[in-house]
């Protein structure tokens, strides 16, 4: 649909169909990202908004805007000054730089787009956004984001109330820096992380930008060449944890809730010993989300369910062993393990039997030194006396039909396991997900070549697709394999939970938003194909995402959200009607006496409050 055109849900307050009120002009609105469009803006609209005489003559298109943005974007000498470039374009025009990024995954699948794919998403996030957090401190600019201090707990409140009123904001990312993107400890530097996942919820599923906020919670930093650094930015002080460590957090929590109550938050890149803790004590509570506990395991149990697909099998039916038994393994098997009681209507207790978690001291058994979260998963001791908890061994034992590698083990998928996992069932689902590459368990040509390409294989990283002579009489046969890429799942997660007004983030919910995946593999027409999506089609899996989402919601009586259409093709249109599209939508003139506070360019800026809601200024 045109943006010029309305829709039958165009009343909604997150619609995109229609003209964009604004109250601003000159100046103003070209140093506003939502308003300015450079040399894109018509000939009215300079006329009306005072902007004849601040921009050259030439009027342009968007297309020939991202032909110039590419120009200057390719003449950056590295990737990190591209990500730099690109932060820069995003912060004079939320369109232009996003309208490009998504033209490389919806403009026809040639070689030249699934390059530009790979470029632009391995400078947009990891690993390149990685080198952007360890540089932080020095390439600092301007701030971006709500930066939380633990030494200022009492201004907790009164730092949050500056960015908007209630109905401000719709989605927050926070991470305390502790474990960002597998480098590490980043201090203050994390609020690019949060950053990050935002520009990815938008891209991937028309989150408002101007309606989101990243936050760092500054707790100090265990990152030595940080402390040394005369440059660093953010507390130099040990990371602080603790009593005053768990009451910045409570304070971020409740004044979130306070000031932005429709507001979801998503933790991000938590250290180990807090992520699933925190999630635990507040996902009763509110609607929060954690996607390196949630997410990996929601994209991995999709990868398995269209696997099932082709092998035949039931969930409820299989074995799965899981090696390494950290946050995003033990986050993996949860998630499993929840859908398998859903599905067969029996406790969790009872559904974890059909899970194998094995770790550093080998299979987890109820004499193994536990976390919290492990010890759902281990295994009465005495079943295992005097047996071999090593991972071939536990594979020779149980015949596994599922294999998952979260350990960062390079190589430890061997051909001595591989192939002992082919031994024991006709089709296994292996699946190597640690990252980067240089810590993958295996690679797939291997795995395919040691199961005579019977394997169904998704992995953490992107992988070229596999030929061999596994066809019909010997014939060379070319699969394609899937990506893990949590891209595909937790964007569509956080659009629907938003668009519901969720109270809560419920299990029911994240096992709808795992079959919204399943369901639109490409293995389900042709098992060559890969298990997942790729990132060419996420919009319109984030739609179907959210629609599964929002429909448990509503079963599950925790959307807040009224008159929400429950027919398919109306749930669907009423979805895409309030997904935010890089377009530039025409701008109509409003006075500033009665405007809304996004057309009044107020959106995102703090002091736009005047007073601020959580003290005085």
């Amino acid at each position: 649909m045109s943006a010029h055109d309305k829709s039958k849900f165009s009343h909604l307050p997150l619609s995109t169909s229609g003209p964009i009120e604004c109250a601003v002009s000159g100046t103003v609105l070209l140093n506003t990202p939502y308003f300015n469009r450079g040399s894109a803006h018509s000939a009215e609209e300079r006329r009306e908004f005072n902007l004849t005489g601040l921009l050259p003559a030439s009027i342009q298109t968007l297309e020939q805007q991202v032909d110039r943005a590419y120009e200057q974007y390719t003449s950056r000498h590295d990737d990190l000054a591209k990500n730099t470039f690109l932060t820069s374009l995003k912060e004079q025009n939320l369109v232009l730089p996003l309208f490009w990024n998504i033209q490389f995954l919806i403009t026809h699948n040639s070689q030249l787009l699934q390059d530009h794919l790979k470029e632009v998403f391995s400078v947009v996030y990891t690993p390149t956004e990685g080198d952007a957090i360890q540089n932080f401190s020095r390439l600092f600019r301007r701030p971006e984001g709500c930066f939380l201090n633990v030494n200022d707990l009492d201004r907790v409140e009164h730092d949050l109330a500056q960015w908007g009123r209630p109905e401000d904001i719709d989605y927050i990312v926070v991470t305390d820096g502790e474990e960002i993107l597998g480098i590490g400890d980043q201090g203050a530097g994390g609020i690019l992380i949060s950053v990050a996942k935002l520009v990815l919820t938008t891209l991937c599923a028309g989150i408002h930008p101007n309606r989101t906020l990243p936050v760092v919670l500054d707790c100090g930093t265990d990152n030595e060449n940080l402390l040394n650094d005369d440059l660093y930015l953010g507390l130099r002080q040990k990371r602080e944890r603790g009593e005053k460590y768990d009451k910045l957090v409570d304070a971020f929590v409740q004044s979130a809730r306070k000031l932005f109550p429709r507001a979801y938050i998503h933790f991000e890149d938590f250290g180990l010993t807090n992520a699933r803790r925190i999630l635990d004590h507040y996902r009763p509570e509110i609607p929060c989300f954690n996607d390196d506990v949630q997410g990996t395991g929601c994209v991995t149990l999709a990868a398995i369910m269209a696997g099932l697909h082709v092998t035949k099998k039931k969930l409820g039916d299989i074995k799965i062993v899981i090696f390494g038994a950290g946050t995003a393994g033990v986050g993996i098997a949860d998630q499993i393990r929840d859908a398998i009681a859903a599905e067969k209507g029996v406790s969790k207790e009872e559904a974890a039997k059909q899970l194998w978690l094995i770790d550093k001291p080998g299979l987890l058994t109820t004499a193994t030194t536990l976390d919290r979260g492990q010890k759902a998963f281990a295994k009465d001791a005495a079943s295992w006396e005097n047996k071999e908890t090593s991972l071939l061994s536990v594979i020779r034992e149980i015949h596994p039909d599922v294999l998952i590698g979260t350990s960062t083990v390079p190589k430890s998928f061997t051909e001595a396991v591989v192939t002992e996992m082919a031994r024991g069932v006709d089709r296994p689902l292996i699946f190597p997900l640690s990252n980067p590459t240089r810590l993958h368990e295996a690679v797939p040509s291997d795995i395919l070549k040691w199961t005579g390409g019977r394997a169904l294989v998704a992995t953490g990283s992107p992988f070229a697709p596999v030929t061999g002579p596994w066809g019909e009489g010997g014939k060379d046969v070319e699969i394609e394999i899937a990506e893990c890429n949590n891209s595909v799942v937790f964007p569509g997660i956080g659009l629907g939970a938003v668009l519901a007004r969720a109270r809560r983030v419920t299990d029911a919910m994240l096992v709808a938003a795992v079959r919204g995946v399943a369901g639109s593999s490409p293995a389900l027409a042709l098992d060559t194909a890969p298990l997942l999506p790729a990132v060419d089609a996420v919009r319109d899996v984030s739609v179907r995402v959210a629609r599964e989402v929002v429909l448990a919601a509503v079963r599950d009586r925790v959307a807040a959200e009224p008159d929400i259409p429950t027919a398919l093709p109306d749930l669907d249109a009423w979805i895409r009607e309030q997904m935010w599209e890089p377009v530039y939508r025409p701008l109509k003139r409003v006075e500033p006496a009665g405007a809304s506070r996004a057309a009044k360019a107020e959106l995102k800026v703090v002091g736009s409050l005047g007073r601020a809601r959580g003290g005085t200024m």
